[in-house]
């Protein structure tokens, strides 16, 4: 089930390059400022030359999140090492360069990834790919004021897609509110009456998925009979998970962010005999690293949504955006990671291909002119996008994915589904 959240906006696309254009404009520093730009597009801004461009990635590389956020800089690395190999890429103002990578460990700490952004905005040209809601919160407000691209980062926050709010940041995976309101509209289409129990992660996060979720089965037969909380530093939601139980509700809507308490949450509501189907986010829903440790099977009944291909699953053996993805990992992002484990690692090898769009149209070596050329990608498949899904920077409120497939755990990986059951 193919399903795309962006609402229609008359003019869109024209009042995104206008308000664009205005917030540049309005706000552009001199070329020795922090900000790198003049406003009119002359000047350099720091973080690139004639031959290379630094992006920065500050995401949790240690701590409960780690195996994600390494993820985040992988698929990264890989893109661009495989670029860089073939000699480099040719920007819009006619000059060819290499990207280089630059990532460093925030731990999921907002403080940290506050951090990390005062001690390395000077010599970036952008930051991008970092996982997280709250670290990427916590220096959105000084990448605004230093006009510092925050792009294609990974949270699902609506936040960084609002241009009106700000023309500096731009996310890229699909809204919490997205993803919510697929498993909604899925549980409401299948007709007929359902319980639900739902647990969610008490920030944004899982707020989010809630709100979207509540949205799309309003009027429908589907019923919350159970609604709790947990804390992204809680190291165990069993007594949740015993009350949630207690209901016998038929779904399970587990907004959980944390990789350890995903795993716990399926292996403890086995243990309490409790067999509801589950609807899972897409980023805690790794058949390698979540579902196979926490030993899930195909009768468990377990869904989730995507917007790329998995390469664990069969049906992608042989899929040439599979092959040389995994090639690329193997060869370039040694230091990270060469098993895919999480679906991070095929994020930030989007991200590495969108940017790469970006860099071919921006036409001067200034973080304005790359978001005007990063503000005009329409349609684009990039690598590793499963059918129906695309790249749109273009709609203001919007990310750069906002179209999902629902899928099904099959044992190995997922298959999309039109339909529970």
């Amino acid at each position: 089930m193919v399903l795309n959240s962006k609402k229609s906006k008359a003019l869109g696309i024209v009042a995104v390059g206008s308000a664009l254009a205005l917030a540049l404009t309005g706000c552009g520093r001199d070329a020795g400022g922090s900000g790198g730009g003049d406003g009119s597009g002359g000047g350099t801004s720091p973080g690139i030359t004639d031959d290379s461009i630094t992006l920065g990635v500050t995401t949790p590389l240690s701590g409960g999140t780690a195996g994600p956020g390494t993820c985040t800089v992988a698929g990264l690395v890989a893109y661009m090492g495989e670029r860089n190999a073939e000699g480099g890429i040719e920007f819009g103002d006619g000059k060819t360069r290499t990207v280089d990578v630059q990532a460093w460990d925030d731990a999921y700490d907002p403080q940290k990834a506050l951090q990390n952004f005062q001690q390395n905005s000077g010599d970036v040209f952008a930051f991008t790919s970092g996982l997280g809601t709250p670290t990427n919160l916590a220096y959105r407000e000084a990448a605004i004021d230093e006009e510092v691209p925050q792009v294609l980062v990974q949270t699902g926050d609506p936040t960084f897609s609002d241009q009106e709010a700000s023309p500096w940041q731009l996310g890229f995976v699909p809204t919490y509110m997205n993803e919510g309101a697929a498993f909604g509209e899925l549980l409401a289409e299948s007709g007929g009456d359902a319980t639900v129990a739902v647990l969610s992660q008490n920030d944004d996060y899982g707020e989010g998925y809630v709100e979207g979720f509540k949205e799309a089965i309003e009027g429908s037969g589907v019923e919350i009979v159970a609604e709790l909380t947990y804390e992204a530093t809680d190291t165990s939601v069993d007594a949740q998970l015993t009350e949630l139980a207690a209901t016998d509700a038929d779904y399970f809507f587990n907004a959980m962010s944390v990789t350890p308490l995903m795993i716990a949450s399926i292996e403890k509501v086995r243990e309490l005999g409790w067999t509801p189907s589950w609807f899972l986010p897409s980023n805690t829903s790794s058949p390698a690293a979540i579902l196979g440790p926490a030993k899930a099977n195909p009768d468990d009944g377990v869904y989730s949504v995507s917007f790329a291909k998995a390469p664990q699953s069969p049906a992608y053996a042989e899929d040439e955006d599979v092959t040389t993805f995994l090639a690329s990992l193997e060869e370039y992002s040694g230091e990270y990671t060469t098993t895919p484990d999480f679906p991070h690692c095929m994020w930030s090898y989007m991200v590495g291909a969108t940017l790469d769009q970006a860099f071919q149209n921006m036409e001067e070596p200034t973080r304005e002119s790359f978001m005007e050329a990063l503000r005009s990608v329409s349609d684009f498949q990039a690598p590793l996008m499963l059918d129906g899904t695309a790249v749109d920077t273009t709609e203001d409120g919007q990310p750069a994915v906002s179209s999902l497939v629902v899928q099904k755990y099959n044992g190995a990986g997922y298959d999309t589904v039109d339909s529970l059951g």
